[in-house]
């Protein structure tokens, strides 16, 4: 069974049609990096999809119950990680967690285990208003897996962290997909998408424009290229090397061979300007 099945969904705030027609699916295991800029629809669609908007069209299910109609009995199994940080500020981190696992019916949750996943176990009884922005995504990431979710939802969970939060938020997604757990990772972070995603959506302007793995958007429509540098009469120069050519082997043979070697780069396209050549639009426009 597939773990998020969408077809056709529309969604609209008044005249501005958010969401036109998207449809997509992720399986168990899978992370599927939405990949679009600010406005495209990402959210929306997670929302949709969580449950806080009713789609105006279309069809949507996550662990084969529709997400419209059987709501209660799908949020109990799943996880959520918005950008909007609403934890209690007044409360420890500690007690955050355990809030939300009594909001489960959970008894003896483990919360010194997930404090610990994300880093924070030193911090557990610190008030959340004296954690820094990473502590409180960290900590918001902990809450996402309070109730074990078979389907993770994640809004821009990295977005404007330092380098180690981040580290350690990705680092929690790849373990938690190589457990089974399928993820809808909404990133502006073409990087971040690259690393993470199994597939990636390009959506923009409430349209997904392809969906498919990194490698195979960046081979199909990016160009590939060897970058050759060489030391030639007491100065440094380069000889870009296209493969996409019949020429290539030969080209490259030469440029290879030529004295005063220095470094042999491959290049291919960015999931960033495979986006801009899709869509004409850059990802944080």
């Amino acid at each position: 069974m597939l773990a998020i099945s969408v077809e056709n969904i529309r969604f609209s705030y008044g005249k501005l049609e958010a969401l036109k027609g998207v449809g997509f699916t992720v399986a168990p295991g899978e992370v599927l990096g939405f990949l679009g800029p600010n406005g495209a629809g990402k959210t929306t669609a997670i929302k949709v999809l969580t449950g806080q908007l009713t789609p105006s069209a279309g069809s949507a299910a996550v662990l084969g119950l529709d997400v419209t109609r059987e709501r209660t009995a799908f949020k109990a199994r799943i996880g959520v990680c918005f950008e909007e940080k609403n934890l209690y500020q007044a409360m420890s981190g500690e007690e955050n967690l355990r809030f939300f696992a009594s909001l489960f019916g959970m008894r003896q949750p483990d919360v010194m285990g997930l404090l610990r996943l994300v880093g924070l176990e030193d911090r557990a009884r610190d008030r959340v208003s004296q954690y820094s922005k990473g502590m409180r995504q960290r900590l918001m990431m902990a809450r996402a897996l309070i109730n074990s979710p078979e389907v993770l939802f994640l809004d821009e969970p990295t977005d404007g962290l330092d380098p180690v939060s981040a580290q350690t938020i990705r680092g929690i997604i790849k373990e938690q997909a190589a457990r089974g757990v399928a993820v809808l990772l909404t990133t502006h972070d073409m990087w971040e998408a690259d690393e993470l995603s199994d597939r990636v959506a390009f959506i923009n302007e409430g349209r997904i424009y392809a969906i498919d793995t990194p490698e195979a958007l960046k081979l199909k429509h990016g160009k590939r290229a060897v970058r050759v540098r060489r030391h030639e009469d007491g100065a440094v120069t380069e000889v870009v090397v296209p493969l996409d050519t019949p020429e290539a082997g030969q080209k490259l043979k030469e440029a290879v061979g030529a004295p005063g070697l220095l470094t042999i780069h491959t290049e291919e396209a960015t999931l960033e300007e495979v986006f801009i050549q899709m869509t004409g639009r850059g990802l944080l426009g």
